[in-house]
């Protein structure tokens, strides 16, 4: 009889052995076949957007309406110059850090603050250029024609630089970068079947209260964790 106990005993630690490797064999099973993680699918698209360099999502067109006068010797000339021109809104991708995607896995918020827009130098369209005005007697007998020029040009180019900063094209420039980014980063996620809010605003705009920027932590700490 004190054999056939031992005999039990050692069937039954057989047998809790058995069923510990399989379980230990699932779960290392299950580990890997469950697939990449948003933290991991999130630094990779991270990388994606910084090697694009920069990102133009929004361009506009703004036309400027100058007149420029000079008297000399009694006399006037008066010149008016229209001047169209194209601004693009840009913004540095290579700025980008890892510190500045975070992950918040209670909400599942994936946050991405990028750099300020930069607006670039008006790009002229010459051949919807404009001038009228006459400088009559004084334009032929002086150069007040090439000083009308000049100074309507370099007031053209002031005048388009600031319409395109006024707030109504820079809140536009925004939000389509905003959704631009957004997409880059919500697409490969919900292509891995994974269900994640991504917000994204930029360095210089104001903190909304009902975010969640200030409890996440970023790709750095995330990752640096699993190390």
């Amino acid at each position: 009889m004190k054999f056939l106990g031992k005999f039990a005993g050692a069937l039954a630690l057989i047998a809790l052995f058995i069923a510990g490797s399989f379980w230990a064999l699932g779960y290392y099973v299950s580990g890997k076949v469950k697939g990449p993680d948003p933290v991991t699918i999130a630094s990779a698209s991270l990388q994606g957007l910084k090697e694009q360099n920069r990102l133009s999502a929004f361009a506009a067109r703004f036309v400027a309406v100058t007149t420029s006068t000079q008297s000399q010797f009694g006399l006037s000339a008066k010149k008016t110059l229209i001047m169209p021109g194209m601004v693009r809104y840009e913004v540095d991708l290579a700025k980008l850090r890892q510190k500045d995607v975070t992950w918040d896995a209670g909400t599942r918020t994936l946050g991405v603050v990028l750099p300020p827009v930069e607006v670039s130098a008006p790009q002229i369209d010459l051949t919807q250029m404009r001038e009228y005005g006459e400088g009559g007697i004084l334009s032929t007998f002086t150069d007040a024609d090439s000083k009308l020029q000049d100074a309507n040009r370099r007031a053209g180019q002031q005048e388009l630089v600031r319409q395109a900063h006024e707030a109504v094209p820079l809140n536009l420039a925004r939000d389509a970068t905003r959704r631009a980014v957004e997409r880059s980063f919500a697409m490969p996620l919900k292509a891995a079947g994974m269900d994640v809010t991504v917000k994204v605003r930029f360095a210089d705009e104001a903190k909304d209260n009902n975010e969640v920027w200030d409890t996440t932590r970023s790709l750095d700490q995330v990752l640096g964790n699993r190390k």
